[in-house]
């Protein structure tokens, strides 16, 4: 029974990462033109840092923007600054992705609570030590002086691009399906291509022979031209057009979804096969390990899938049923954050100087808000404490893992780059009205601040939340409370012989009330007739 539990658990995990690399490269060919876009040298750290954010989450993949961003160093169409900037950025929204994963365990309370808590606990660290190191590299360039120190007689070396065994395993599956372009994002970045220049024949591609699809040139999809046997994906078409592409894209990234729930709900219930009659004691005493140590086995897995994302993605899942506490799950993600930066280094190697020290920056920030927020106890709980808030706040709400998605990485980081735009452009105009805004956006805080602490804001709130989730929950229970007031209602009338057919009741009701009618009349007939006589005696 373990065997075939076990053997369960890796059949689905290996459907469960493809479709990560499914959701990954549907997100690339949707969102590769406007990520591109966004990469510029003219920017403010703040628009640096959510040009970051942005990029990652529509490319789904902090070490691609790594690579974008480290390319674009090396060739100097962005500055060594505002790399080190974009890189910040791209180290919170790779958490995205967990995050959606934590979403998979809605159907159950607990389960979601301990999953969201588990997922959140990365971006908590991401956005504290964004939030520290920021100001302090915008005042003093701490990583930037640090990483040019440590480059100083850097040489580039001659070599191979690594792939991990794991992406070996789920890449010739995935590449069947649809296969990326991943020029476009880097030369859309540097200014040499726009998203037109890859459909050159009046919107579509540009083949030699449109029956077969090899002579075609990619556009925002390719084919696997250095195979043994070169083919094309099932989504390729030679005839398409940029919105076929992207609508290609569109229904990558959603079977990649539906595959990662559906082997989500199945690990969940392998694993709680495997563990039942365990005791969490028991399950907590064998994931109980160092907390330096378990930052080595996250950096190491990370290595090997090349992928942060995949390693929270695949940890999310066991802190929501239980396995893994919310302790062990910081410090395997803090190694993750490290891990992942080896896919830029590697990269790097084979550029110049300045494409180095962007990836060593990335690097040693994450070594720094390690330092800041893991060894003290005290610090330490602020991460945590942070994400068992929010993993709580789904007992209030359910649907509340899609507002904080919606609002950390799409509303917040497009205002505040509108915003830096607005500043950036030169214009007086437009400067003047960035003004209004922050000032409006201020007050709006400051309005909100006062409301929840002096006016009983939260407490509304909570209430409202409660009692929206209350409702909720009896609509869904409604079907069942009546099942079960119909059995005791019948449990009763057996016990007092009492009829429960309604209908037979109502029909003996008019019959009932003849008699009394009838009984009335009667006696008001003799009192009638009394009177007649005595009018005419």
């Amino acid at each position: 029974m373990a065997f075939l539990g076990l053997f369960g658990c890796l059949f689905f995990l290996y459907f469960f990462l493809l479709g990560l690399n499914l959701l990954g490269s549907g997100a690339k060919v949707m969102g590769g033109c406007a990520a591109g876009a966004l990469f510029g040298d003219d920017m403010n750290p703040i628009a640096g840092l959510m040009v970051g954010i942005v990029a990652t989450v529509l490319l789904q993949s902090s070490s691609t923007t790594t690579s974008i961003v480290v390319s674009l160093v090396g060739a100097d169409t962005v500055s060594v600054k505002q790399g080190i900037f974009m890189i910040m950025g791209a180290n919170i929204g790779t958490s995205v992705t967990n995050t959606i994963i934590a979403m998979g365990h809605m159907g159950d309370g607990d389960q979601l609570e301990r999953a969201f808590a588990g997922a959140t606990v990365h971006d908590m660290f991401n956005f504290l030590s964004v939030g520290v190191l920021l100001p302090v590299e915008a005042a003093t360039g701490y990583l930037f002086h640090l990483t040019k120190a440590c480059v100083k007689n850097f040489k580039s070396q001659d070599g191979e691009k690594w792939e991990g065994p794991v992406k070996k395993l789920v890449s010739p599956l995935g590449k069947r399906i649809i296969i990326v372009n991943k020029k476009v994002a880097k030369e859309i970045a540097s200014g040499k291509s726009t998203c037109d220049t890859y459909y050159p024949n009046n919107g579509t591609l540009s083949c030699e022979d449109y029956s077969d699809p090899l002579t075609c040139k990619s556009g925002l999809m390719s084919c696997d031209k250095k195979a043994d046997t070169p083919y094309c994906p099932a989504f390729f078409d030679p005839e398409a057009t940029e919105s076929i592409d992207r609508t290609s894209g569109v229904c990558s990234f959603i079977i990649g979804l539906i595959l990662l729930f559906i082997c989500l709900f199945a690990l969940v219930k392998i694993l709680q096969r495997m563990m039942m009659g365990a005791s969490t004691r028991v399950l907590y005493k064998a994931t109980n390990i160092n907390g330096y140590v378990a930052i080595l086995i996250g950096a190491g897995i990370t290595i090997l899938v090349q992928s942060s994302s995949i390693t929270t993605s695949v940890l999310t899942p066991l802190v929501g049923v239980g396995a893994l506490r919310l302790e062990q799950m910081l410090p395997l993600t803090l190694g993750a954050n490290i891990g992942t930066t080896v896919t830029g280094l590697l990269a790097a190697l084979l550029g110049n100087a300045n494409g180095m020290q962007v990836a060593l920056a990335h690097l040693f920030f994450n070594i720094t808000g390690i330092a800041i927020w893991y060894p003290v106890p005290f610090m330490r709980n602020i991460p945590l404490n942070a994400a068992r808030a929010l993993g709580r706040s789904t007992r209030l709400f359910r649907g509340f893992p899609i507002i904080y998605i919606a609002i950390a990485f799409i509303a917040m980081p497009l205002i505040f780059l509108g915003i830096s735009y607005l500043f950036s452009d030169g214009n007086s105009g437009l400067t003047a009205l960035g003004s209004i805004i922050v000032v409006i956006l201020a007050l709006a805080l400051l309005w909100t601040a006062y409301f929840c602490k002096h006016q009983g804001g939260s407490e509304k709130c909570t209430e409202c939340l409660v009692a929206r989730e209350k409702r909720n929950n009896a609509v869904k229970e409604l079907p069942d409370d009546m099942e079960w007031l119909k059995a005791k209602v019948r449990e009763l009338s057996e016990h007092t012989g009492l009829p429960i057919d309604e209908e037979e009741g109502d029909e003996e009701e008019p019959a009932a009330e003849t008699p009394a009618k009838e009984e009335i009349a009667k006696e008001e007939v003799p009192a009638v007739a009394t009177e007649d006589e005595a009018y005419e005696a």
